[in-house]
């Protein structure tokens, strides 16, 4: 079950990872509050889905292009079919602050504790700590990764061996055939860092090993998830498709690990 950008987030489903069918849209209009905290604002972006406290969780993204006027919103539900009971937005960024709320995914960590990891540009990827209700937790905002100002977003954490992983998208996305959008990683022992890659490079410095890059048909791919299915596990990210004009496509590809515990994707 997925959940996408686009009207009301609507939804589409697969037993297999191949074959999808359409899903309901997780709202069947905006939350009343989009409208109040985020003037401009139409359809919301980059859903995450996930399990935790007894319910599952939807947080999305309420921005305008390019604007750091931007709300992460919450909501629950009891189980995998149903309506979504929104909760409102868990955080928010305005115009100079050093963060901007668009693009959540949770991490829930070995002790339980869930985390909120979020972030576009400006001054890279936060954290923020949520209690079981799927609430936040205190006012403090962790960094976990920057490029200086440079493009980096679409955070999204696993754990595996030891080890929290954390990809997120370099460089342009959302522009055709003409998107530069590249994946890159680092890990760390602790889920709020410090992560590096596999040259030691700080993820806080720029750091952020290459995992995926477009080829001549599939450009920009990026804004990445991984999933794990017992022992094997697939890299599920979005790409433009060159030869259909520039179309966003949804990719699935094999994720392997090399000896060292790096991940390999398979191809765009």
């Amino acid at each position: 079950m997925l959940q996408q950008t686009g009207p009301r987030l609507h939804g589409k489903r697969s037993t297999n990872l191949i074959d999808w069918s359409g899903a309901p849209s997780a709202f069947s209009t905006n939350p009343a509050w989009v409208a109040r905290d985020v003037p401009g604002a139409t359809d919301p972006w980059a859903p995450d889905l996930s399990r935790f406290g007894g319910k599952y969780h939807l947080y999305h993204s309420a921005s305008t292009f390019g604007s750091q006027s931007s709300c992460i919103g919450h909501a629950t539900r009891d189980s995998m079919a149903g309506s979504w009971t929104d909760h409102g937005p868990v955080i928010c960024s305005r115009r100079g602050d050093r963060y901007n709320a668009i693009d959540p995914n949770v991490i829930v960590d070995q002790a339980g504790t869930p985390w909120l990891v979020f972030g576009s540009l400006w001054d890279g990827i936060r954290a923020v700590q949520l209690d079981q209700s799927g609430a936040r937790v205190g006012a403090e905002v962790h960094a976990l990764a920057s490029r200086g100002g440079g493009a980096i977003e679409a955070p999204f954490v696993v754990r595996r061996c030891g080890y929290y992983y954390l990809f997120v998208s370099f460089d342009r996305c959302c522009s055709g055939t003409d998107s530069t959008y590249n994946i890159r990683v680092g890990r760390s022992e602790n889920v709020l860092g410090p992560y590096v890659d596999r040259n030691g490079a700080p993820m806080l410095n720029g750091g952020g090993g290459l995992v995926l890059r477009g080829n001549e048909r599939w450009r920009g791919p990026g804004h990445n998830a991984v999933l794990f299915n017992g022992k094997s596990a697939n890299n599920v990210f979005h790409a433009y498709d060159a030869s259909a004009n520039g179309a966003p496509k949804l990719r699935v590809s094999e994720l392997a690990w090399d000896s060292a515990g790096w991940p390999i994707s398979g191809g765009p």
